[in-house]
């Protein structure tokens, strides 16, 4: 992390977040320089609500914040960099029957990727800040302290980012800061009214960004040409039971939307897009003990060891597959050519092929991956 007196660029979204990251950046000797990231053509237009962060309402926002805080302010483009790592994956897991993570996408290829660079080749920082809750720490020199870089849950359980920066490795943690990560949502409102911030009261945005309505079915028509072609709907047993609306129209876990009663409650439990099929499963069929991940990253660069008893090529954590999912004890034991079986103490719901895992030992995250099969699926 930089130390004091650098040059820090601050990632402004135009939301309150990043808006106090700034002040604080600022507030602690840092020479700060603001960016607001041009990421989709979403930019064109402003937000209904005013609470996308790729609108030009963001931008403006963003802005004026700069100028409340008298620091340079610059529009970065990368909407090369965003396509090709975080639209193009999006749309290709939808039509391919997975549940896409961008926001995973967009961390590692664009805020801690091209953001990165730029910082560093054009505007001569020294680390980058953003408004994610989360924590870094440095290596320590005590017996027994890390002897790399840790990434932690932020301290507000409530707005913890940590799920979505397991992909962080040692380079991007050392020019990394998260000025929120020790504070609560509370602490963060209060500290951009006293400052008197034009975004102190402005509402979080609760939706996918480049996704402004949250109908991601016009993302993948106008990105990826997809048309909806209806299909079987099957029950558990196999049986036809109705016709749903085109295979990525359905995410694994989903409950409602299918169109049809049961007499009990039923959810997408596999969807097959060659074969044009999604099949409905009871709750207690989603559930799993065991699930199966590739492309692993490991925050310290490698799969740790002497975590637990596993021991040789495994390594005992606890797992979380959804942002705000439940982190249960597991084993998780490499498979070969990549990939990595996961074994859970508990049952984990809906571990649905696409969406990240993420291991962590107490508040330090070790690292994650994409699950490949999940409930109901071969490992």
């Amino acid at each position: 992390m930089a130390s004091g007196g650098s040059r820090v660029l601050v990632a402004m979204s135009g939301g309150v977040d990043s808006s106090v990251a700034a002040a604080l950046v600022k507030a602690a000797g840092h020479e700060a320089v603001g960016v607001w990231m041009r990421l989709s053509d979403v930019a064109d237009s402003h937000s209904e609500f005013k609470r996308s962060c790729c609108s030009l309402d963001a931008a403006e926002d963003a802005r004026r914040v700069a100028s409340q805080l008298d620091i340079p302010f610059y529009i970065l483009n990368l909407e090369k960099e965003f396509d090709e790592g975080v639209l193009r994956p999006f749309v290709t897991d939808y039509m391919e029957g997975r549940t896409p993570s961008p926001c995973v996408d967009c961390n590692n290829v664009v805020k801690f990727g091209a953001l990165l660079g730029r910082a560093r080749l054009l505007y001569e920082c020294d680390a980058v800040a953003t408004g994610h809750y989360a924590r870094v720490t440095a290596p320590g020199a005590g017996a027994g302290e890390p002897r790399h870089w840790s990434l932690l849950r932020g301290t507000d359980p409530n707005k913890d980012q940590s799920y979505f920066l397991y992909g962080l490795g040692q380079d991007e943690l050392a020019h990394t800061q998260f000025p929120l990560g020790g504070m609560v949502k509370t602490q963060v409102r209060e500290a951009a009214r006293a400052l008197g911030l034009a975004t102190a009261d402005k509402r979080d945005s609760q939706e996918i960004c480049f996704v402004p309505r949250g109908n991601y079915r016009e993302v993948l028509r106008d990105r990826g040409g997809w048309i909806a072609r209806p299909g079987p709907l099957l029950d558990p047993d196999g049986r036809h039971v109705g016709e749903h609306f085109g295979t990525a129209s359905y995410t694994i876990g989903q409950r409602s939307g299918t169109g049809v009663a049961l007499g009990e409650p039923m959810y997408v439990w596999k969807i097959e897009p060659g074969e044009n099929i999604v099949k409905l499963g009871r709750r207690k069929d989603l559930e799993t003990h065991r699930f199966e991940l590739v492309r692993m990253q490991f925050v310290a660069g490698e799969a740790p060891d002497g975590l637990g008893a596993a021991g040789g090529d495994a390594f005992t954590a606890e797992v979380q597959i959804r942002h705000r999912g439940r982190p249960v004890p597991a084993t998780a034991r490499s498979a070969g050519d990549g990939r990595w079986v996961v074994e859970t103490e508990d049952p984990v719901w809906a571990a649905a092929p696409g969406q990240a895992a993420v291991f962590y030992r107490g508040e330090t995250v070790i690292g994650g991956g994409r699950i490949t099969a999940g409930a109901g699926e071969p490992t």
